[in-house]
């Protein structure tokens, strides 16, 4: 970095009165969750394979179930995966076992996005008390016949810079905030379609004669 321009930062940090230190805190804390849910997400997409997710479903409604079982057996493709559960556990309920693996998986996706809602409404708040802090040091002045423009002058300046940082960390925060939870949302869409479009293709293929649990049953008994 620039000499010059990091006396500058230091100069204006510290000018900006201890509610600064607080404002820098929340600062690395949104830093360090942002950074947290963009590797998660990114990984996340990088799993996700749909070429994979239609195989998996044609065989599964056509009643070719080893295929669909092969298919999601050893694989890290969260749709596959919550397939998986559900093949598992049909005897008792395959519904129930891919709602429940679906949400931890959207639980994992909103993780720490209250730590960013916080942060949205806390560091305006800061700011704003470093706004009242410097103007009261500059009031301690008024009537004084010794006062000083420069003196006020500079109180009123801490307060801005206190604000500023408040309000700029918030609006850091909240357009990812908003994307992120949009992401969480269509996520958990996402898996409600796919859940009762596997619910659809089971019964599908029971219609047709192909019995779903009686396969998992003689598929367990062999790996035994």
């Amino acid at each position: 970095m620039n000499p010059v321009l990091a006396n500058t930062v230091v100069d204006t940090f510290v000018h900006g009165g201890w509610v600064m230190w607080p404002v820098l805190a929340t600062f690395l804390l949104a830093v360090g969750v942002l950074i947290d849910r963009i590797i998660w997400w990114t990984q996340f997409s990088s799993r996700v394979n749909t070429r994979n997710q239609e195989k998996a479903r044609e065989a599964l409604g056509n009643g070719d179930f080893g295929t669909c079982l092969d298919l999601t057996t050893g694989t890290k493709e969260p749709f596959l995966d919550n397939l998986q559960d559900g093949l598992i556990h049909v005897r008792t309920s395959m519904l129930g076992a891919m709602q429940l693996n679906a949400t931890h998986v959207i639980e994992r996706s909103e993780s720490r996005m209250w730590v960013l809602s916080t942060i949205i409404t806390l560091a305006p708040l800061l700011g704003l008390l470093g706004t009242i802090v410097g103007i009261m040091e500059s009031f301690k002045f008024v009537g004084n016949s010794d006062l000083a423009a420069s003196k006020v002058s500079g109180g009123i300046g801490a307060a801005l810079i206190a604000t500023a940082c408040g309000l700029s960390i918030a609006i850091l925060c909240l357009l990812p905030y908003n994307y992120f939870k949009k992401r969480s949302n269509v996520l958990r869409a996402s898996f409600e379609r796919w859940i009762n479009h596997t619910e659809l293709l089971a019964e599908s293929a029971k219609s047709h004669g192909h019995d779903l649990e009686a396969f998992i049953v003689s598929r367990v008994s062999k790996l035994r």
